[in-house]
């Protein structure tokens, strides 16, 4: 199957759904590393309800591709170009304050996105952003007092905090800059126009990083894309590798 010259529609939902897996796969490497066990068993369920939600939009999309395709084809069977995740996401963990400058970019978008995907004009999609963003509003205030509390912490980890959220700005642009598919699924009211997001999203980061007395978003930072086009980093190969490999050995199993 040429997974690229797929119906638009499910062009657009495997796009909402591979930032769901690669960043819920990300986050499960924190499983039994995380500092404390409450803060362990906080990403992993975070984990979950990402890939919980990745794999609605992949059956979603499969329906719409057809041709007896599955979610476990979108997840397993596609290579690193046939991805259009944001670049954020498939960012290497790092320290705990990495992680949760990641994921506080993200959630603070993801949930301004699901907020308009809530009353898109597709019915299945408005769906399963209604239920996504109960979990999403937790993701975000989880994120969000964690920056707050390292941000407003000790000089260490204030100093990381601050190196953190400024290696991941360049990669948070992408996040409105509309790639073709974002276009078309803003014209056909499927999804929202990802740069009428920006203002929201940015009022709400300063205002936790104004608490957490860290500078704020450096609008000036010229943003990292490529990746809503499949042009990734070479982290998302190894992702993969990791993801893909028992699927891709016994290709016929059943699950």
């Amino acid at each position: 199957m040429k997974w690229d010259t797929c119906d638009p529609k499910a062009a657009y939902v495997l796009h909402l759904a591979d930032d769901a897996l690669i960043l819920g796969q990300r986050l499960s490497e924190w499983c039994g590393h995380g500092p404390i066990l409450e803060q362990d068993i906080a990403l992993t369920n975070i984990s979950l309800d990402l890939i919980g939600l990745a794999r609605q939009y992949y059956q979603y999309a499969a329906e719409i591709m057809g041709d007896g395709c599955t979610e476990n084809d979108l997840a397993y069977f596609r290579d690193s170009r046939a991805f259009k995740n944001h670049l954020l996401v498939e960012q290497p963990n790092g320290h705990w304050g990495d992680t949760l400058a990641r994921q506080f970019y993200f959630d603070t978008f993801h949930f301004f996105q699901l907020e308009a995907l809530s009353n898109s004009t597709d019915e299945r999609l408005g769906q399963i952003a209604r239920k996504a963003i109960k979990e999403c509003a937790y993701h975000a205030q989880y994120s969000a007092e964690w920056i707050i509390r390292l941000g407003d912490g000790t000089e260490e980890s204030q100093a990381k905090v601050k190196a953190s959220l400024a290696h991941f700005e360049r990669f948070a642009g992408e996040f409105f800059v509309p790639s073709d598919v974002d276009t078309q699924a803003a014209e056909k009211g499927w999804g929202p126009a990802v740069d009428a997001l920006r203002p929201a999203w940015l009022e709400k980061v300063n205002s936790i990083l104004t608490l957490a007395k860290v500078p704020s978003f450096n609008e000036s930072t010229v943003a990292r894309t490529g990746g809503k086009a499949g042009i990734h980093s070479e982290h998302h190969g190894y992702i993969l590798a990791e993801m893909q490999s028992l699927a891709r050995a016994y290709p016929d199993a059943s699950w």
